[in-house]
């Protein structure tokens, strides 16, 4: 097992200075106010399913998601008896005590666990994260999961709050921050929130945090929904011409939503690489005409579900995982 400062502490660097704190859809900047949802959790929903219903609705309760071929790891936490347990289906965990195994049912998405990631309240950054690594590298990688925050969650600038994949970013347990993406080393995709002013309502607004080639700073860009970008949000970025600017969201405190995205890398030499998030099961942000590789042998090697803080001075923060399922293809909410 690594050291939880290698793969974990060394990601927040890679946000550490990458925008100013207001420069974002939620803090009244250039991209909009954001819009909070109240998000209700259902079956597949109407729009953004690339694949029909996806992997789920084949699995009501996700019983047997498991046996899927495309699936490549489900984990409801119900098999649990302690943290220490995970490594039976992750390869690796970091955070020590503050990865528990949770059973207040106020924090159990379904069945009777879920899993618990604690931030204490300090100066100074720490993160927790349970991560998995591809045997087979992978062009293209579905992540899904339930998860919740704990109000208020008073946490503003650089916090790496949701998931991350990622394409040869950890090189021997060490992460790449302030080292751009040339097109032949790395690439990052985080589904994550962020608030860069006490002004933003918590958690801030969700987003994808990313290396790629044409990033427009050493610590990668945000991309939110609407298709505002940062940092040097006064540019805008070129998603396609089919590209829709969708509301900007950010998702309320204590309610479990279910995220999904994807990450498409891209054909060597083409702008076919894709982003897609799906919340609750719908389509909210659709970020195309992206060069996140110039050679084949880059591909998808690693992903995670972190909770990162690089300072938090205001209280104790939490937040909740739940029925987590990797795969090939679309995931989609758990069925009914």
């Amino acid at each position: 097992m690594l050291d939880g400062r290698a793969m974990v502490v060394t990601l927040v660097a890679a946000c550490a200075a990458c925008s100013s704190a207001g420069d974002a859809p939620g803090g009244g900047g250039a991209g909009g106010s954001g819009t909070s949802t109240s998000g209700t959790t259902s079956a597949v929903g109407s729009g953004g399913s690339p694949d029909g219903d996806g992997i789920a609705y084949k699995y009501p309760g996700d019983v047997g998601i498991d046996s899927d071929p495309d699936v490549i790891l489900a984990d409801d936490f119900e098999s649990h008896a302690s943290a220490s347990d995970l490594t039976s289906r992750w390869d690796e965990v970091h955070g020590g005590d503050n990865v528990t195994i949770a059973t207040d049912p106020s924090n159990v998405f379904a069945g009777a666990q879920s899993l618990e990631f604690t931030i204490p309240q300090q100066e100074g950054e720490a993160g927790v994260s349970t991560v998995k690594l591809l045997t087979e590298e992978l062009d293209t990688l579905f992540l899904r999961y339930y998860s919740k925050f704990q109000g208020p969650f008073d946490v503003i600038g650089s916090s790496h709050n949701g998931s991350a994949m990622s394409a040869h970013f950890f090189v021997n347990g060490q992460a790449s921050p302030g080292v751009p993406a040339d097109g032949t080393n790395h690439f990052l995709a985080n589904l994550e929130n962020w608030r860069g002013e006490a002004a933003t309502p918590s958690p801030g607004d969700l987003n994808i945090y990313i290396y790629h080639p044409e990033q427009r700073d050493i610590w990668g860009d945000h991309f939110f929904p609407s298709g505002f970008v940062m940092p040097y949000s006064s540019e805008p970025f070129d998603f396609g011409p089919d590209f829709v600017s969708r509301p900007d969201i950010i998702p309320e405190l204590e309610k479990f939503y279910c995220y999904e995205y994807m990450v498409k890398a891209n054909t060597p030499g083409q702008r076919d690489g894709r982003i897609k998030v799906w919340l609750d099961g719908e389509l909210v942000a659709d970020f195309g005409n992206l060069r996140m590789r110039d050679i084949d042998s880059l591909k998808i090697d690693l992903f995670m579900i972190n909770f990162h803080i690089h300072n938090n001075p205001n209280g104790t923060a939490r937040k909740w995982y739940d029925n987590v399922v990797a795969a090939k293809s679309y995931i989609g909410p758990i069925a009914q």
